[in-house]
This record gives structure tokens, C-alpha cells and sequence, in this order.
């Protein structure tokens, strides 16, 4: 078994084929997180995930809907949060690359749900896109030490990175690992324990190498898995168990 811990199934570019793409995963034995954006995309995601047996959602709101955010999201939140297959808040957290929201915004509807997070006892899927510093503030002030942390398609430093395994925060990893301009990249993954380490594919987007600007999605894992295997000069079928089972753990999957 193989767990993708972040892909977008509720996402336009899956509407035409959702079913094969879901039947390809089965086949491959590989369970995928849907990841949510908004209060209507936690929604359409709850409905996915009745559906299909090997997905698991996150629901939250993402930085770029911030500025949408319902004034009292919270209450719809915690409503959608209690959904059986939903596994975490997320994604939540800081995007100062696009910008789309308010900063103040943004860290104001982060803060808010890594709240709801803690009274639920759920873990959050951080989204952090240059905005490090503020999002490592935000998280060692509201969460670090009381519920567990992933940051999702990690983008840091390799200095960053090592203030995160001091903290056993979790990092996922995907396509982008891959690609040729990614040798900041290379270097955390070559240094961050395996224990702390998941995999993801984002999909549809950050397709790995030699398919990058195709559609992404799970089945695109094993190019990801390739690659880690050996930047760390361990065999895949590791990487795959260590993956697999911090997944499961942290995210309560049995």
C-alpha cells in the first residue's frame, strides 16, 4: 500500500474521468488524501469520499480563499470536520508568492482553524509558500507541541528544515523533487529522517519528471518514490513501508 497524503480530486481537471482515475488507484493498492481549499471544496470532497473507499479528505480553507472565508467559519468547520473520513484540517497556512488574500487575512483564518484543529484533536496540512518565517512563527506559538504538523510540499531551507525534525514536524514530498532545479530540495531530503518524511502528489499539478505538464495524479507516485529511494541510498520498497506507516499514523488511518 502506497498513501498519497495530498492530491485535489475535487479539482475541474478530474471532472471527466474521476471514476477511471479512482479505479486506477484501487488497482494499485494506493489510498489518496483529497485536500480542500474552501468551505464548498471540503464539501465536494465529503461527497468523493463517500464514494470511493480508498479516499480519505482534509477539510479547511486555503490561503488563497481566505479573504472569503465566511465570518464564522468555524461553526461549518467543526460540522464538516466531524465527517468519518475526514482526517485533518488542511490545508491551511501562509501564501505571500500570489498573495490573493490579505496577509492579516490569511493569518487570521490560519490561526482560526489551527483552533478548531486543536479542540477537534485533529492534525493540520500546512501550506507555506514564501511566507516561512511567518508560518514557522505562527505554528511555534498556536501548534507545535500540541497537535501534530505536516507541511506539505515543503519548500524551505535546508536550515528551516533542520528546526523542523528538532520538532518532529512532519514534511511531504512530491513531483517537484524530480524536476532538475530542485537541488535545495535534494539536500533536505537527503538529510530529513525517513521517519518524518510522507509522499504527495499534488495532483493535478507538479507532475514528476518525465511527465511534468501532464495531469498528475497518485499512480505518478512511483517517480517520487525513485527518486527519495535514492538521494537516500535506501530501496524503494522502504521508503514505501516508512512512508506508508507515518501516514497512518499520523493521520489515524488504519
Amino acid at each position: 500500500m502506497i498513501i498519497d497524503v495530498h492530491a485535489h480530486y475535487d479539482d475541474e481537471a478530474f471532472d471527466a474521468d474521476l471514476e477511471d482515475v479512482m479505479a486506477k488507484l484501487k488497482e494499485e493498492d494506493i489510498i489518496a488524501i483529497s485536500s480542500s481549499s474552501s468551505v464548498e471544496s471540503s464539501k465536494e470532497n465529503i461527497e468523493i469520499a463517500k464514494k470511493y473507499d480508498n479516499i480519505y479528505i482534509t477539510v479547511g480553507i486555503h490561503p488563497h480563499e481566505a479573504k472569503d472565508a465566511p465570518k464564522d467559519f468555524e461553526q461549518e468547520l467543526f460540522g464538516l470536520a466531524r465527517f468519518e473520513k475526514n482526517v485533518a484540517i488542511g490545508e491551511i497556512g501562509l501564501d505571500y508568492h500570489y498573495d490573493f488574500s490579505p496577509r492579516d487575512v490569511q493569518r487570521d483564518v490560519f490561526v482560526r482553524q489551527i483552533e478548531v484543529a486543536k479542540e477537534l484533536n485533529l492534525p493540520i496540512v500546512v501550506h507555506s509558500r514564501e511566507a516561512h518565517k511567518d508560518t514557522l512563527d505562527v505554528l511555534f506559538e498556536r501548534a507545535v507541541g500540541k497537535i501534530p504538523v505536516l507541511i506539505h510540499c515543503y519548500s524551505g531551507s535546508v536550515e528551516m528544515s533542520r528546526i523542523l525534525r528538532k520538532h518532529g514536524i512532519y514534511i511531504s514530498v512530491g513531483g517537484v523533487i524530480t524536476f532538475q532545479n530542485a537541488k535545495k530540495l535534494v539536500e533536505v531530503v537527503k538529510e530529513y529522517p525517513l521517519e518524518l518524511l510522507m509522499l504527495e502528489t499534488d495532483s493535478p499539478y507538479l507532475t514528476p519528471h518525465p511527465y511534468r505538464g501532464k495531469r498528475n495524479d497518485s499512480t505518478y507516485l512511483k517517480y517520487v518514490i525513485q527518486k527519495i529511494a535514492q538521494i537516500k541510498d535506501v530501496s524503494e520498497d522502504e521508503v514505501i513501508e516508512k512512508t506508508t506507516q507515518n501516514a497512518k499514523n499520523f493521520f489515524g488511518i488504519k
